[in-house]
């Protein structure tokens, strides 16, 4: 499949109600594609599948939780009624828990492995075997996060889920060459979206550290928009790994070049939750 020409190509994305999903879907359909996307937040949703209508597009919207494998199996279902299989394939729904491993409670650790792992576990269970029958290739892609490559002590649970998300996309990526089909991590760094208002933050000032962390996300952020076009971009050219945003690429590279240093930084970050 030619990914530079997404018209009339079937983009399915989690996660697609706000911020970096939200954004992804948008520019897909931009670019002629027709739109399958989910999330738990059916509001949200109901704004993207309205956006997406308003460019002429063809959309098929449903609230799903990417946690629940039934209901994934009901999504699967409703979408492959409808095409044979999908061109290509966003997880991108996740959920953040700010908090040193210390101050991390285990409902944490439940709920943060259900979203970031299971959900893309889920999401690639149903929807890769019917690209491989169709025998057209494909293109998936997983959300991880530049904290799957650096280590984050300020998002312990976090960053475990998202170098778990790396290391799924970097096996699948050699499991599913033989069938043409590319697999892409896209590892964001500070992104200027909800999750930054929405992830609940723990410590021993738990307000402080969420108004310090909200201010730098919203300072700093990368904007949702141009992460879309680098999360394009890199599935077009099945990247391995596609740091997003100034940050990411710069802890990519300092991780690579020099990891003592790299865990050096990292400890600096810690200063967030004194």
């Amino acid at each position: 499949m030619k990914l530079k020409n997404l018209n009339n190509r079937v983009v399915l994305i989690t996660g697609a109600g706000s911020g970096m999903g939200r954004a992804t879907a948008l520019l897909a359909a931009q670019r002629g594609a027709i739109l399958v996307i989910c999330d738990r937040d059916e509001a949200g949703l109901n704004e993207t599948a309205r956006a997406i209508r308003s460019l002429g597009n063809e959309v098929f919207a449903q609230t799903v939780d990417v946690t629940d494998p039934e209901a994934m199996d009901a999504f699967a279902d409703a979408v492959h009624a409808r095409f044979e299989a999908v061109d290509l394939l966003i997880n991108n729904a996740g959920i953040g828990v700010l908090a040193p491993f210390l101050h991390t409670k285990p409902e944490d650790w439940d709920r943060q492995i259900a979203v970031n792992v299971k959900g893309v576990v889920h999401g690639c269970e149903r929807f890769i075997p019917r690209m491989i029958e169709r025998g057209a290739g494909g293109q998936v892609v997983n959300v991880s996060s530049g904290a799957g490559y650096f280590p984050s002590t300020v998002m312990t649970a976090y960053s475990v889920t998202k170098f778990a998300v790396l290391g799924l996309t970097l096996n699948l990526r050699i499991e599913l060459r033989p069938h043409k089909i590319g697999v892409t991590a896209i590892c964001p760094g500070v992104m200027n979206t909800p999750i930054a208002r929405t992830s609940i933050v723990r410590g021993s000032d738990p307000d402080g550290q969420a108004a310090r962390v909200r201010s730098m996300y919203e300072r700093r952020g990368y904007p949702p928009e141009r992460a879309a076009q680098k999360v394009l971009r890199a599935a077009e050219r099945n990247r391995a790994i596609a740091p997003v945003g100034p940050d990411a690429h710069a802890m990519y590279w300092l991780n690579r070049l020099a990891p003592p240093l790299a865990r050096w930084v990292s400890a600096r970050t810690t200063h967030l939750f004194d």
